[in-house]
């Protein structure tokens, strides 16, 4: 069987995370690499051992290559350009989160999707946890009855990026894109992706502006603290939080109530950097009632020794491979990516805004 041929767009930390997973998989082969910094691709392509890839200093170069799919790890303000060429080049794209930084990208990416019918699919690497998958069943087998509430995002108490993660012009935001879409993503997606109507939000930047508390706060341009209150469709609320900084040790946890049971879940960690939905799940207490009095119950967790960022990887590189479709589609972000945007609109606004999506999304 041949193998299927990728290219890698960008060449930092992220873009080495790519290169080992598809080094693991015996019918993939890495034939291109590009950056946009003159000699980087070259760099990338000697360190890690790629012989036989081509270095390119632009991805559109990299996309008149004869290949099969592209995993896409450049700053978040690229990914919309980069993407909707890709596809439109008869690539299957593989896009590290967030999906873009704004809606109209967003909006753009998937319609260049369905016009070429190639795959995107966005890196959620936390869906292949066991116990992402366990709290997805949960909600989903009905236990909880009819959720109404739901209260998710994560704060660390000192966990500020610095580089292209705070200059607006390369990240298009901070702390609610950068760690809150994981949040976002994991209630959600347990959730079936509810369709908002409305955002009410406000977003703060006292930390990363203070030199006591980053060492690039002259360059900080991005929020390090958000919260937004989402209203659907379904007649559901999520209260959403998300803090790259604070004084505190924690924002709480993920909660779900339902009609007939509530759900109370922790992130796995600990530490100033913790706190957030980028890994796995430390605890989950179903309350309910039972015997005619107030019930708790801990779910039991699922151990295991999965390497998340592969498992994403792999499941993207088999679906090219087998001709099925997206593991994480960008449709469904889409979703995401408006809930985003309208807490940019509201905090900037000062009031409540709607969120207006087309009908396929």
């Amino acid at each position: 069987m041949n193998k299927i041929k990728v290219g890698i767009i960008g060449s930092g930390g992220i873009a080495r995370a790519h290169a080992a997973a598809y080094k693991k998989l015996p019918f993939v082969e890495i034939a291109a690499v590009a950056d946009v910094v003159p000699g980087k691709a070259q760099e990338f392509v000697s360190a890690e051992g790629l012989l036989d890839a081509a270095a390119f200093d632009s991805h559109t170069e990299l996309l008149a290559e004869r290949l099969d799919a592209v995993s896409i790890c450049t700053p978040n303000a690229s990914h919309h350009r980069t993407t909707v060429d890709a596809l439109r080049a008869g690539k299957h794209v593989l896009l590290e989160k967030p999906m873009a930084v704004s809606l109209d990208e967003a909006l753009d990416m998937v319609q260049a999707q369905r016009e070429t019918g190639n795959m995107l699919s966005i890196g959620f690497q936390p869906r292949y946890d066991p116990n992402m998958k366990r709290l997805q069943d949960i909600i989903r087998s009905g236990r909880l009855g009819n959720v109404y509430y739901v209260e998710t995002g994560g704060g660390r108490r000192r966990g500020m990026p610095g580089g292209t993660f705070i200059r607006k012009s390369l990240s298009g935001a901070g702390a609610m894109a950068d760690i809150g879409c994981y949040s976002l993503d994991m209630a959600l997606n347990a959730l079936g992706y509810p369709r908002p109507v409305s955002v009410s939000a406000f977003a703060s930047s006292h930390f990363g502006t203070n030199p006591l508390y980053h060492a690039e706060a002259i360059h900080f341009e991005v929020e390090d603290f958000g919260v937004a209150m989402i209203r659907f469709e379904n007649d559901m609320v999520l209260q959403f939080k998300i803090a790259w900084a604070m004084h505190m040790d924690t924002l709480g946890p993920t909660m779900f109530l339902g009609t007939n049971a509530g759900l109370k879940v922790l992130p796995y960690g600990s530490g100033p950097w913790s706190g957030v939905w980028d890994g796995s799940i430390g605890s989950m207490t179903l309350y309910h009632d039972d015997f005619g009095g107030l019930t708790q119950t801990e779910v039991p967790l699922i151990e295991h020794r999965l390497d998340l960022f592969f498992e994403k990887v792999r499941d993207f590189a088999e679906a090219v491979r087998d001709g099925r479709e997206a593991p994480i589609p960008g449709e469904q972000i889409l979703i995401q990516q408006a809930i985003i945007d309208g807490v940019f609109r509201s905090a900037e606004a000062k009031r409540e805004v709607s969120v207006e999506l087309p009908v396929y999304a």
